[in-house]
């Protein structure tokens, strides 16, 4: 004797997990566009901060002033702990991007005069 029912359940189950998982797929899709967008805001402001870092070494260079500001670069630290603190963001992984940042910034500055 066999069992129609079972065989009906299984195929509808699957049916229903193909369905799930290309929902899923979609999600994931969607998810990954969204994550797309965000790289690229984030190569844009990492683009617009290098602009102003840039103006900056030209006014220091205009002014004499040295490149290095041990003092400006501690509050730029400051603030991107209190950033990452504030979106609940690991700190030192923010400031370990920070940090990047500021040393790509004094390379070019330096590399500029």
């Amino acid at each position: 004797m066999t069992d129609d029912t079972d065989d009906g359940e299984a195929e509808r189950t699957g049916s229903a997990g193909d369905i799930e998982a290309a929902a899923e797929r979609m999600d994931l899709a969607v998810l990954r566009e969204e994550i797309q967008e965000i790289d690229h805001d984030i190569v844009e402001l990492i683009a617009r901060r290098t602009y102003v870092a840039d103006t900056i070494a030209q006014v220091k260079e205009e002014r004499g002033l040295p490149t290095t500001d041990e003092e400006q670069e501690q509050r730029v630290m400051d603030r991107a702990g209190e950033n990452a603190e504030r979106f609940d963001v690991e700190s030192n992984l923010v400031k370990a991007i920070f940090r990047l940042l500021i040393e790509l910034n004094k390379v070019e500055q330096r590399e500029s005069r």
